[in-house]
């Protein structure tokens, strides 16, 4: 079985990094956080990369990163746009077990803040409204496992999250 990673999806702010890294430390996988590896690759924030090239040119970046993965026993946490990369995907339930982190509208909206400094891979006139709704529904249609993250602490996220991969490995 070529799934022993675990992929994380779903919206910004929604767990995947703290989460993801809590959940690798207790599965003792390592930790690939995609967001992290296009800053390091392309020396700017994800915020400078829409700024400049706009928001489609982050998800192709976003896209070539996660085809450039070869995880062996990894949590990967990807970016919440991810979904928008039928190829990405693909990849991802190749490799992964694929597993949607789903929090409320309400939460993401408290969690976002000002999203304008986020890094956001949307179109400018697109509301946080119109981004969970477009993205619930792919997160929903690729996702292997739904995980409804309303913990208020990563660990216990983490905790629960991992029982949940255990019945599902």
């Amino acid at each position: 079985m070529g799934r022993m990673n675990v992929s994380l999806i779903g919206m910004p702010s929604s767990g995947k990094s703290s989460i993801g890294v809590i959940l690798a430390k207790m599965m003792r996988f390592n930790f690939i956080d995609t967001d992290i590896i296009i800053q390091n690759n392309t020396k700017r924030t994800l915020q400078q990369i829409v700024d400049s090239k706009g928001y489609l040119k982050l998800r192709q970046i976003e896209e070539e990163t996660i085809l450039s993965l070869n995880p062996e026993h990894s949590i990967i946490s990807t970016g919440g746009s991810v979904v928008y990369s039928k190829k990405a995907m693909e990849y991802l339930k190749n490799v992964s077990l694929v597993v949607y982190i789903k929090v409320s509208f309400e939460e993401i909206k408290k969690r976002l803040g000002d999203y304008s400094l986020r890094g956001l891979a949307k179109p400018k006139d697109q509301t946080i409204a119109e981004m969970y709704k477009e993205r619930t529904a792919l997160y929903e249609r690729y996702a292997d496992i739904i995980f409804e993250n309303h913990f208020k602490n990563a660990t216990i996220a983490a905790e629960k999250l991992k029982e949940l991969i255990d019945e599902n490995i």
